[in-house]
């Protein structure tokens, strides 16, 4: 078996890429107790589906992804706690970001992604998260982030094939055991028009149900009735790409509590004009660093935020790009 598939098969990570991220950093196997250790040189390499094997540094394994190792980072050096607090992740792709706030105990983490189906199975599976998808941060409004959410905790409910229904009143007769005799009143039977009316509407429905047009109600579903979706957090994190942080964090700000903190991940290539970055979307020049810094620092003061600290990540970006961390608090 493929050493990256066996890594994630037998649960030692998460996901290939993460697996990949492993064996870089080191893996062996054995057979048996007494077998020497064999190294994993590529990802390509066999592992034999009995094996033992040990990670020499299982860092990477820690969160879903390596993006949870940078928020720890960031966490850590700030002194920011986010035990009991409601928190909102924005970018949260595959969810490294959202395992970090879990394992730091944070009591809910509402995350957004302008994709779908990137989050990790264990975590959308978590009774502390809500997954929201499809939905642009640049967007973001108490409304909106309200009614994703409402979506995302809901199921549809479709009202089934009723093949037994008739029109009001089809026929006096038909409640009368079929008896028709002279007798027989025909004053409040269906007339042909609304026989016929019942049919279109029938047919209708079916062609709307076959297009997928067919409007549904939703309904909470019974395991997160008690979800609070309020759109007021006490901490909100973010890894986003391709846009300006300074796009983003207007629509953000109204979604801090009084004194909330925010803390972001900042990545220079996208807060720069395409001429000052270089050849595969890196930054060469250390002295635009400051710009970035600058820039962003602006930006949170005219949003009515006061930045406390800005830091390195601890870890470089997947391209190698420098990256920061900005917290800023909200005031009262």
């Amino acid at each position: 078996m493929r050493a990256d598939v066996f890594l994630v098969d037998f649960g030692h990570a998460a996901t290939r890429s993460q697996a990949q991220r492993l064996i870089a950093a080191g893996v062996e196997w054995r057979l048996s107790p007494l077998a020497p250790w064999q190294k994993v040189v590529k990802n390509g390499d066999e592992i034999p589906s009995v094996a033992e094997v040990r990670l020499l540094d299982s860092a990477e394994a820690k969160y879903i992804s390596r993006g949870g190792l940078k928020l720890e980072g960031a966490l850590a050096a700030t002194g920011l706690s986010v035990a009991s607090l409601r928190c909102l992740d924005v970018g949260q792709s595959t969810g490294g970001f959202t395992d970090c706030l879990l394992q730091q105990g944070a009591a809910q983490v509402i995350g957004v992604d302008v994709g779908h189906a990137q989050l990790h199975e264990r975590l959308r599976q978590d009774a502390r998260v809500v997954c929201v998808e499809g939905l642009n941060a640049r967007a973001l409004t108490p409304e909106a982030l309200q009614e994703a959410c409402e979506l995302a905790l809901s199921e549809a409910i479709e009202e089934e094939e009723d093949n037994d229904t008739q029109p009001e009143a089809p026929y006096s007769w038909m409640r009368n055991g079929g008896l028709v005799d002279e007798e027989y009143d025909d004053s409040d039977d269906a007339k042909e028009q609304d026989i016929e009316r019942f049919k279109a509407e029938r047919a209708a429905r079916a062609k709307a149900r076959a297009a997928g047009t067919l409007p549904v109600q939703r309904r909470r579903r019974a395991d997160r009735q008690n979800v609070d979706i309020t759109p007021q957090f006490d901490v909100v994190v973010g890894d986003l790409s391709f846009i300006s942080l300074t796009l983003v964090l207007p629509a953000l700000v109204p979604l801090l509590a009084p004194q909330g903190a925010l803390l972001m991940l900042v990545k220079p290539q996208f807060e720069l004009q395409p001429g000052q970055v270089g050849k595969g979307g890196i930054v060469r020049d250390a002295a635009l660093y400051a710009v970035v810094e600058q820039r962003i620092r602006e930006c949170c003061a005219a949003q009515g935020l006061q930045v406390q600290a800005w830091l390195d990540s601890p870890i470089s970006g997947g391209d190698g790009n420098r990256e920061f961390f900005v917290l800023a608090r909200r005031g009262a």
